[in-house]
């Protein structure tokens, strides 16, 4: 039978995959802009890229914010969308149905104010009765600093389906990053259903 699971941090959680990666040295946004100042060229493109300067200069304000992750479902009868700038605790008491298999993708809205973080990755770990049953990460990419939100789409997934599987999940969100930087983390349920309206 399955091992009683503990706990662990995200950081310290171990990868089911070792493929002994070395991210870069950081680099701040500015010793960037900096480089290769006398080829024009390069420098056009990485304003292109990077834009002017941070958005927010402000320190106190993360570098990283995740404002909202959406569950995207064309057969939902509307948007199961999640705040993610409120209170946390909330949506550890929050249910959000979905009925059993339907395709839907994971849509996460997030911002990046001043530095360019790299590998930013999205952990979903889901737990039924305690126990985890299904362990998704996805590759999110690396971003630099910007006014406008970026959005990551997960690929089409089949939501599971039959008697046995209909039930209450438990499920703990994590976006981090190449350095084991928590972004944020959160937990919120999500109900599989012979109906959306059962």
């Amino acid at each position: 039978m399955a091992d009683k699971e503990t706990d662990k941090p995200i950081g310290e959680e171990e990868d089911e995959t070792d493929l002994n990666y070395q991210p870069p040295a950081q680099k701040s946004l500015k010793e960037i802009q900096e480089l290769d100042k006398d080829d024009e060229s390069l420098t056009k493109y990485k304003q292109a890229l990077l834009g002017s300067g941070p958005v927010v200069a402000d320190p106190t304000v993360p570098n990283v914010q995740v404002t909202r992750l959406t569950l995207m479902c064309d057969q939902a009868p509307g948007p199961i969308t999640m705040d993610l700038t409120g209170d946390l605790e909330a949506l550890k008491k929050a249910n959000f149905t979905m009925k059993e298999g339907v395709d839907y993708r994971v849509k996460i809205h997030f911002k990046v104010n001043r530095e360019i973080v790299s590998g930013l990755k999205y952990v979903h770990l889901t737990y039924r009765n305690r126990l985890r049953v299904d362990k998704a990460v996805y590759m999110v990419g690396s971003y630099g600093p910007r006014v406008e939100e970026h959005e990551f789409l997960t690929p089409l997934e089949e939501a599971p389906k039959g008697m046995l599987v209909r039930g209450c999940y438990h499920i703990k969100s994590h976006f981090t990053d190449d350095d084991k930087t928590d972004h944020l983390s959160w937990e919120w349920n999500l109900h599989i259903k012979k109906d959306w309206d059962e």
